[in-house]
């Protein structure tokens, strides 16, 4: 009896000490000041034109010690940003992003692939005029640590993904305005 009140205690101070171990998925809010999904493409051959939205949000889980994750992103499309007006109007219209109709794009992954520590590719479903196409985001750069301003985790990340205009119905003007599209992300988030 003796022996087993020793053994339990045993298993039971293991338990204990084992537990602040094992890691849990935290949930990132992401934080819309500071995440901007920025889009560019081929204009005629003259130039590499670069846009972004201005209102995005989301969430993020993150489990460190499992090494998975899961990465939810809603944009306003509506709030284009191309540096004119005019042609934010123009971007926002029927033969492109259509916002009257799909005010939104999303992004939600499916899985996150971990090189070492960190996150280095995102695969996820993207939807974009209602149509939703597989795509793999390339995780650049990752960070986890306390925010210094707000004093809670947080984490930052800048990925890339290329899509083309015609696989979600915005193709018109290919191929002379370019139809491969990169879409950036840089995103800041803080844990809940």
């Amino acid at each position: 009896m003796q022996k087993l009140s020793k053994l339990t205690a045993a298993l039971i101070l293991a338990a204990a000490v084992a537990a602040p171990a094992l890691a849990a998925p935290e949930t990132f809010n992401v934080e819309p000041t500071h995440t901007f999904p920025r889009f560019s493409y081929n204009h005629l051959g003259y130039s590499v034109q670069l846009s972004r939205f201005d209102k995005t949000s989301g969430k993020v889980v993150l489990d460190k010690a499992a090494k998975t994750g899961s990465v939810d992103i809603t944009i306003d499309t509506k709030s284009v940003s191309t540096g004119a007006a005019t042609f934010n109007e123009h971007i926002q219209g029927e033969d492109f992003l259509d916002t009257a109709k799909y005010p939104t794009a999303t992004f939600k992954s499916t899985k996150v692939v971990f090189e070492g520590d960190k996150p280095a590719k995102i695969e996820g479903n993207l939807t974009l005029k209602g149509v939703t196409k597989p795509v793999t985001l390339t995780v650049t750069s990752f960070q986890a640590m306390p925010h210094p301003m707000v004093k809670k985790d947080a984490i930052g990340a800048n990925a890339f993904t290329t899509v083309k205009r015609t696989d979600f119905n915005m193709g018109k003007n290919a191929p002379y305005v370019g139809d491969e599209v990169r879409i950036d992300i840089a995103i800041e988030a803080i844990k809940e």
